[in-house]
């Protein structure tokens, strides 16, 4: 990556700041991509929008659109916010398609397959067969399309194909989203699929297109349609004035972090410490995991307060897999006094069980005791099957046997049938909250593990900082019905409010994640986690990614936007056994 002077990167900027045709823009983590992208935006904000026009800001992540508009809180006078539209991609699809998928063939009233949804309906074909030769897998896959065509659901993955497809075929369309945003602005750029790629370069012939890009960033590429040539594309096709702002780095200024990064990506780390970098070496014999994440979080704090005077308002414990995050949250949790966190994982049953309680809430009647069991019982099969568990399945036969009449004596179907019956025989009180918690109470009171788990469920629910959204809907129809009347519809709005429209979910505090899920996020400090994790042949380090081989460069990209997640401190934690050909042992 190249090094220019500040004199050489002054004059790109300026150059990206007149330049009149499309634009790609190359930078490291924190090398000011975005700032000088909203610098463009208000230029041409300035230079005259007409009355409804506005600069469309487009990323992946809303995590990455909450961060463009902190900066844009920086960067953007205030009079001309207005006219900076930050959107995700999935929110510009469901745009587009909420108003214009009838062209498609699709029915004029569109609704979102959610994720959970379309996941309990799939939940039991296991990751590995999720392949267009399996029978099974290519099934759905047809039957997702025909509800999209015939029932006007819609799951999240075919938002950019359908995208592309309406832009194809209707040049009014194009005009429509162009008039309205002569420049669009593209982050990551190097992650756009076929099918969001194709959108943007229907939309360039009419409109500006500014890319932004880390070709070291390309952490997806193992989905389809990503990869290197996506850079090739975007310089075939648009022509753009090409700036690098190489490796320099604002996010991290005053520390080496972003040095370090590069030089896990180039494979050349020195033998002396980086600023802002240390590592944590422990001996797992000797140590819980409960005791090392404590350590390692008052380790990072220690040093954050060394270097800024303050502790860190948010810090993250990053990891290279769900099951590893699931781990490090309930060593968090062991002891009496747990590690107050928030843990993001695949959240599919975790919603799904958010319905079962909704159903909970509605208000029920002592003639439809039977129907009402049979409900709870399918919808907990449901949420079961999201994850793929067996469980689901004699769930399913007891739900079965209900409506026709048995009533199993399975002490599973005795304590869901308790529950309904305590909670029917309660007045509600209006208050969401306090009504949600008393649903989660009645789960734990039936002393069924399974209610238990359910419970569990709806506080991870809530810890994702959905319940604003959900105690907002509840409370509305109880002011309107005074009961809880169609929870269930209301919390299936508020979920898909949140997956279209809502905000980043970034909490202050500490948050166990993966690495990918870290992406576009930046938090005060970060804990970077090594583990020693079987092969089939031998323990080796998680940082080496599977199916990786020597440079292991892919593994080295993905490990270098952990590292660079950090503001000011970011703490290397692993085993002194196996060591990892990545990092080796050099003291940080």
């Amino acid at each position: 990556m190249s090094e220019e002077t500040p004199m050489e990167v002054c004059d790109l900027r300026q150059q990206l700041l007149d330049c009149k045709g499309h634009a790609l823009v190359i930078g490291g983590p924190g090398s000011g991509k975005t700032t000088i992208a909203l610098k463009k935006a208000v230029v041409c904000i300035s230079d005259g929008l007409a009355p409804g026009q506005s600069v469309l800001f487009l990323s992946f992540s809303k995590a990455a659109v909450a961060r463009v508009g902190e900066a844009a809180r920086i960067e953007v006078p205030k009079a001309q916010r207005g006219m900076l539209s930050m959107q995700t991609f999935h929110s510009f699809f469901w745009t587009l398609l909420s108003a214009h998928a009838y062209l498609l063939g699709a029915p004029k009233s569109l609704r979102i397959l959610l994720p959970q949804d379309e996941q309990a309906k799939y939940g039991m074909i296991k990751t590995k067969d999720r392949k267009e030769e399996n029978l099974e897998w290519r099934a759905w896959l047809q039957e997702r399309d025909r509800l999209f065509r015939e029932d006007g659901l819609i799951a999240f993955d075919l938002f950019p194909s359908n995208a592309a497809q309406l832009l194809e075929r209707s040049a009014h369309v194009r005009r429509l989203i162009t008039q309205r945003h002569p420049l669009i602005i593209v982050d990551e750029a190097q992650d756009t699929n076929e099918h969001a790629w194709r959108c943007i370069e229907l939309l360039a012939p009419a409109a500006q297109v500014i890319c932004l890009a880390d070709l070291e960033q390309q952490i997806f590429d193992h989905l389809p349609g990503i990869g290197p040539e996506r850079i090739v594309a975007i310089k075939k096709s648009l022509n753009p004035l090409e700036i690098d702002l190489g490796a320099q780095n604002h996010r991290s200024s005053g520390t080496e972090i972003a040095i370090f990064g590069q030089d896990v990506l180039l494979g050349k780390v020195r033998g002396s410490p980086y600023v802002g970098v240390s590592a944590f070496a422990y001996n797992p014999k000797l140590r819980t995991l409960s005791a090392i994440m404590r350590m390692s979080i008052g380790m990072l704090q220690r040093a954050i307060r060394k270097s800024t005077g303050k502790y860190g308002k948010n810090v993250a414990i990053l990891t290279h897999s769900g099951d590893s995050a699931a781990k490090i949250s309930a060593a968090l949790n062991a002891t009496p006094k747990p590690v107050r966190h928030k843990l993001s994982f695949d959240e599919a049953e975790a919603v799904l069980t958010a319905r079962f309680a909704a159903f909970l809430l509605e208000p029920k009647r002592e003639l439809d005791r039977m129907l009402d069991l049979a409900t709870a019982l399918d919808l907990l099969a449901t949420a079961k099957r999201a994850n793929g568990l067996a469980a689901a399945k004699q769930w399913q036969v007891w739900a079965l046997a209900v409506q026709a009449g048995k009533v199993p004596k399975a002490k599973f179907v005795q304590a869901v049938l308790g529950v309904l019956d305590g909670l029917r025989t309660q007045s509600f009180s209006g208050d969401p909250a306090k009504d949600w918690t008393r649903v989660k109470i009645a789960l734990r009171a039936a002393g069924d593990a399974h209610l238990t788990e359910a419970a569990k469920n709806l506080d991870y629910l809530i810890a994702f900082n959905r319940g604003k959204r959900i105690s907002g809907g509840l409370g509305a129809v109880w002011t309107r019905d005074g009961k809880y009347t169609g929870a269930r519809q209301v919390l299936d709005l508020a979920l898909a409010q949140d997956q279209i429209l809502g905000g980043v979910d970034d909490p202050p505090g500490v948050q166990v994640m993966t690495i990918h899920k870290s992406k576009g996020k930046q938090f005060d400090g970060v804990i970077v986690v090594r583990e020693g994790r079987h092969n089939g042949e031998q323990m080796v380090s998680s940082f080496v990614w599977w199916g990786d081989e020597p440079p292991y460069h892919r593994s080295r990209k993905i490990l270098r936007v952990a590292i660079t997640r950090a503001r000011t401190h970011t703490l290397m934690v692993g085993p002194i056994w196996p060591s990892c050909p990545i990092i080796g042992r050099h003291k940080l």
